[in-house]
């Protein structure tokens, strides 16, 4: 992830931020810290459009007591800092598929439950939460209609599901159409422009969706110069929606 100021100067209209949790508190729950992230929004002129809690993959949601406060002290920061969409994860210790590709359906009742409690907190705050695992769309249709809640969505990576899942990127995305809330762009290790043809028919199923949220960049520094290469990304997205 790159700071606010590095990111204006690669080009970007916003950064999506994650944090470290202290003791029994996200930091954003200190106002001191929001106003700092406000402060380089007035300077840069960028925004913060998500708040990634990426902790849960380490702390899952699943499993750990800590996890619902944490999810519930970043929906009420989220407004202050503008943000509009909390990403889910559900990688590594809190993946919902086991190692044989099975579905944790008890995790998954567990995720289910708990989601659906914060739902409320986050519609009153004018939040969407955003989930984002391994599973096929299928499966997280099934997911979000056992939610049941219009503030929980899907938060989509294109990396994660074609490349390393081997699934239908755009067949997934017109599956889900108006349930995804916002989108993960990347290429592993590489630039983004190195797999040739593989965005093109991304961009074009969601088009046909009628996507108009936010392309998120999860990309990586091939040069150690993540100023540059995020560059070299923004610049590849920005041809990707020209045409």
């Amino acid at each position: 992830m790159i700071s606010l100021p590095e990111a204006k100067q690669a080009g970007l209209d916003g950064v999506e931020i994650k944090f470290d949790p202290k003791a029994n508190r996200v930091e954003f729950a200190d106002e001191s810290v929001r106003q700092s992230y406000k402060t380089q929004m007035r300077e840069t002129g960028l925004v913060i459009p998500s708040i990634s809690m990426n902790i849960l993959n380490w702390v899952p949601l699943a499993s750990d007591p800590r996890a619902p406060l944490w999810l519930e002290q970043t929906i009420d920061a989220a407004p202050d800092l503008g943000a509009k969409v909390i990403l889910l994860a559900f990688f590594i210790k809190g993946d919902l598929l086991d190692a044989g590709g099975n579905v944790k359906q008890k995790d998954v009742d567990v995720v289910v439950e708990r989601i659906r409690a914060a739902a409320p907190r986050a519609r009153s705050a004018g939040v969407t939460l955003a989930i984002e695992n391994t599973l096929p769309a299928t499966e997280n249709l099934r997911i979000l209609e056992r939610i049941g809640h219009d503030s929980v969505k899907i938060y989509y990576d294109v990396f994660n599901t074609g490349v390393v899942k081997g699934y239908d990127v755009p067949k997934e995305l017109r599956l889900l159409k108006d349930l995804v809330a916002q989108v993960h762009f990347k290429n592993g290790g590489a630039y983004m422009d190195e797999r040739k043809g593989y965005f093109e028919p991304i961009v074009a199923a969601l088009n046909d969706i009628n996507y108009a949220g936010w392309i998120v960049l999860e990309t990586s520094n091939p040069s150690k110069n993540p100023v540059a290469d995020t560059r070299r990304n923004v610049e590849f997205v920005r041809r990707l929606y020209s045409h």
